[in-house]
């Protein structure tokens, strides 16, 4: 008996039972559109996340005080640790790291912004001017201050939108303005142009920059910087510049190799890539909790083929009786089988789409659809029709004509 007989008759007994074939179908298609839903959902989580650790600068490097491996059961470090980073070390990286495009010193100190009769607490962040190029940030207003202002120590700054929403709050154009933060007097040169939050839930508008050397000498009267800002030439290149600073920090703090060191050094490459594992992790354990209904499919389909079996065990002797062979009983039950589950695969498909498009319009949540989870979930719902189909069909195959004609 050729193929294309086989196909007819299995088509014809398929539409003999339609109900009975779309209900053994649901757990396919359940199965598959939930499985290409959350690879969806996971895929396009990780995507956004890497899209906003790339705005926040892909190819960072944040150089701190203190040997954060050392850290652990709750132990602060000692004063002294964490003044370990000099400006020394900032004009080391910035003349010998071959690899560093640009890098800024980091001070910071917490307090009160104060503007007439408002106030908002916040953070000031003492940088030089190539913070901008390395935190991938902008100036929407005004200028930025400049390499004079902080030769000068001047007080000047530049703020985030964040900032100028709660001081000025009846719309005062913020240029030129003076704010102090902890009675020390600010005059406003620039506004930043607006970045919202991160992917962690941070606002990144809710920020003041200010010239390194004011914060050091104005706000904190400290001679040493709390962190180094470095950009790599490249997102490629940042291990090896990571490297280059290890080495320049440790020749300038006169560290022997025996001794450990006493800074830090991480990258968004690092961040990215332990965010990267996560979200990894979270698509495939929702993937696997989907295609559970893949197996409960399958095992619908073994029953209902089993069903069949004993429905038609009389048709199966009449046609062994008439010249049919065992395999061509065997595949016309297989191809049953995979009918209903390729069927199922193929609704699957478009329902998958169709839930992953309504997250995105309802829930407003990123998706994004990648071609190998389509076919990955096709190929598996096939997989599954052969796999659940052949035994009901090998043992329709085996039947004893005689005994089958006889079966009532």
């Amino acid at each position: 008996m050729n193929a294309a007989n086989l196909l007819k008759i299995a088509l014809r007994a398929l539409n003999n039972n339609k109900l009975r074939g779309f209900l053994t179908m649901l757990g396919i298609i359940i199965g598959v559109g939930s499985v290409i839903t959350m690879l969806a959902i996971g895929q396009g989580s990780k995507r956004s996340i890497q899209a906003q650790i790339s705005e926040m600068g892909s190819n960072m490097i944040m150089i701190n005080p203190g040997n954060m491996d050392k850290r652990g059961g709750g132990v602060r470090q000692s004063a002294s640790s964490m003044q370990t980073i000099k400006l020394e070390d900032y004009k080391g990286i910035v003349e010998k790291a071959k690899h560093v495009s640009v890098a800024s010193p980091s001070v910071s100190s917490n307090g009160q912004f104060i503007y007439g009769a408002n106030n908002y607490p916040s953070s000031i962040y003492g940088v030089s001017t190539e913070y901008l190029e390395i935190r991938k940030l902008s100036i929407g207003e005004g200028d930025m201050f400049t390499d004079q202002d902080i030769r000068s120590s001047a007080k000047v700054c530049v703020v985030g939108k964040t900032v100028v929403d709660n001081l000025f709050t009846s719309g005062d154009d913020p240029i030129g303005k003076v704010v102090r933060f902890n009675k020390i007097p600010f005059r406003i040169v620039g506004v930043l142009a607006a970045k919202g939050y991160n992917s962690m839930g941070m606002d990144q508008d809710d920020i003041v920059l200010a010239p390194y050397t004011t914060i050091q000498k104005r706000v904190l009267a400290v001679t040493y910087l709390q962190g180094i800002y470095a950009s790599a030439v490249s997102e490629e290149m940042t291990t090896k510049a990571t490297e280059e600073i290890s080495e320049i920090m440790r020749a300038n703090h006169k560290l022997k190799d025996s001794e450990d060191d006493d800074f830090s050094i991480r990258s968004q490459e690092e961040l990215s890539s332990m965010m990267s594992s996560t979200t990894d992790l979270m698509t495939v354990l929702l993937a696997c909790i989907a295609g559970i209904s893949l197996v409960v499919g399958g095992i619908g389909i073994m029953n209902i083929m089993y069903v069949s079996v004993t429905e038609r065990t009389r048709e199966i002797g009449l046609r062994m009786s008439v010249g049919a062979r065992g395999r061509d009983i065997l595949s016309q039950f297989l191809i049953e089988a995979v009918l209903i589950s390729i069927t199922g695969g193929i609704i699957g498909v478009v329902l998958g789409v169709f839930c992953s498009f309504a997250v995105k319009l309802l829930l407003n949540w990123p998706i994004y659809i990648q071609l190998y989870s389509v076919v990955l979930s096709f190929a598996v719902c096939t997989v599954t029709g052969i796999f659940f189909g052949w035994y009901p069909a090998k043992k329709a195959s085996e039947l004893d004509p005689i005994e089958a004609i006889r079966y009532e």
